[in-house]
């Protein structure tokens, strides 16, 4: 089975940063895209940013211009950098990576923003 494991999830200020990666155990060159959804209390799993196997990024319209997504082929990662982090964005985002016939999905890590 393909393994994500996300890490950097934590509690920050508002308007501070945090910094989550996802580790995959196999190559991230089998996959389509890769990226981090997010799910807030009584909220649906929205996407919050995604990058192509070309290097092709989107974002959601509620993090664009404060949040960057990149991964590292030779790691085996894809990083979310998150900035001006407001309350809003507390939620438990999850790491994914998509292939020809699947997703995969993290175990989900939690961002708290205090106000």
């Amino acid at each position: 089975q393909v393994q994500l494991v996300e890490s950097g999830g934590g509690l920050v200020q508002t308007g501070g940063s945090l910094r989550l990666s996802c580790a995959a155990s196999v190559t991230i060159f089998s996959f389509n895209s890769l990226g981090w959804y997010r799910q807030a209390p009584g909220k649906q799993r929205d996407l919050v940013a995604a990058i192509t196997s070309g290097g092709t990024t989107n974002y959601g319209d509620d993090v664009k211009g404060r949040f960057t997504i990149s991964r590292d082929n030779a790691l085996h990662t894809v990083s979310l950098q998150m900035n001006s982090l407001k309350p809003e964005d507390t939620a438990v985002y999850y790491c994914y990576a998509k292939n020809m016939f699947d997703y995969y999905w993290g175990q989900g890590t939690q961002v708290t923003v205090s106000s």
